[in-house]
C-alpha cells in the first residue's frame, strides 16, 4: 500500500486557494491520495518561496486554464522545472472581456444595470452549464492525460474557483469521489485567505464601496447553486455521470480504472 503523504497547506505568499484535495472519500470506501491532485488559483505571482514549495510537489503537469485575457491581465505562470505546462482554455478569449472591463471600471450603476437583480448568478450558472456542455473536448483530454502519466497534476485558473473547480469535479467524478465531498471541497474557495483578490480601477469613483462588493460577489463567491447547477446538466444533456464519461468525454471504464489506480489509495 502506497505510504499516505499528510495533507499541508502551506502559507503561500502570491498564490491563493491552493490545497491538496487528497483525502475525500468515494462512493466504495475508498479517497483520494494525498499528493496526487492539487488545485489553486493562478501561479503568475508566486515568489521564490511560493515556487520552491511547488516544486517540491513532484509534479508532472500543470493544467492552467486560464484565457488570452486572463494572461494579459495577470501574466504566465512561474516556471517549475521539470514540470510540464499545459494551457488549455475553458473559456473562449473574447469571451466576456467587454464585461470584465465593466467589472473593473464600471460606475455603481452600470454594475447595478448587468449583475443587479440575480443577474449576477444567473451569468454564473449559465457559464456552469455551458463548460459542461461545450468543453468536452477539453475535459476529455485533461481526464486521457491523467490517466496516462500526468500526476501529480496541479489544477488551476485565475481564481481556482470556477474552470479548475469543474475541472477537479469532472476528475472527481470520474474516480467516484461522493458528490457531497466533490461540493464541500468546491466551497472551501469560499474561505477569505482563498479568495481571488477583485480588482477595481482607481478611476471609479464606486471604488470597492459595499454595495459594489455586493453586487460583485456572485462572481467571486463559490456557490452550491453553480456546481449543482453542473451537475445537473450532466444529468440532463447525457442521463448519467457514466453516459457523460463515456459518450461525452470518450471514457472508457478501462480509462477509469486506470484513473483510479492512480488517483486512489
Amino acid at each position: 500500500m502506497t505510504q499516505q503523504i499528510p495533507s499541508t497547506e502551506p502559507e503561500l505568499s502570491g498564490v491563493r486557494n491552493f490545497r491538496d484535495v487528497g483525502g475525500l472519500p468515494t462512493v466504495d470506501g475508498r479517497q483520494v491520495r494525498h499528493g496526487v491532485l492539487f488545485r489553486s488559483g493562478h501561479l503568475a505571482h508566486a515568489t521564490d518561496e511560493d515556487a520552491a514549495f511547488l516544486a517540491s510537489l513532484g509534479l508532472h503537469t500543470i493544467f492552467d486554464f486560464r484565457n488570452a485575457s486572463d494572461q494579459k491581465l495577470e501574466g504566465p505562470d512561474v516556471e517549475l522545472p521539470g514540470v510540464r505546462n499545459v494551457n488549455l482554455p475553458l473559456s473562449d478569449p473574447a469571451d466576456g472581456s467587454e464585461f470584465w472591463k465593466m467589472v473593473r471600471d464600471g460606475e455603481i450603476e452600470q454594475l447595478r444595470g448587468i449583475l443587479g437583480d440575480g443577474k449576477g448568478a444567473d451569468r454564473m450558472i449559465n457559464s456552469y452549464r455551458t463548460i459542461i456542455k461545450e468543453r468536452t473536448a477539453e475535459h476529455s483530454q485533461v481526464l486521457h492525460s491523467l490517466a496516462e502519466d500526468s500526476v501529480p497534476a496541479l489544477m488551476h485558473c485565475a481564481a481556482g474557483k470556477d474552470r479548475a473547480g469543474l475541472s477537479i469535479a469532472v476528475t472527481l467524478l470520474a474516480v467516484g469521489v461522493e458528490r457531497e465531498a466533490i461540493l464541500a471541497d468546491y466551497l472551501e474557495s469560499n474561505a477569505k485567505h482563498r479568495r481571488y483578490k477583485v480588482r477595481r480601477s482607481a478611476s471609479s469613483a464606486a471604488g470597492h464601496s459595499p454595495e459594489v462588493m455586493e453586487l460583485l460577489s456572485p462572481l467571486f463567491d463559490a456557490r452550491a447553486e453553480y456546481l449543482t447547477a453542473a451537475f445537473d446538466t450532466v444529468e440532463e444533456t447525457w442521463g448519467s455521470v457514466d453516459a457523460y464519461l463515456e459518450q461525452g468525454l470518450g471514457i472508457t471504464p478501462e480509462i477509469r480504472e486506470r484513473l483510479r489506480e492512480r488517483l486512489l489509495d
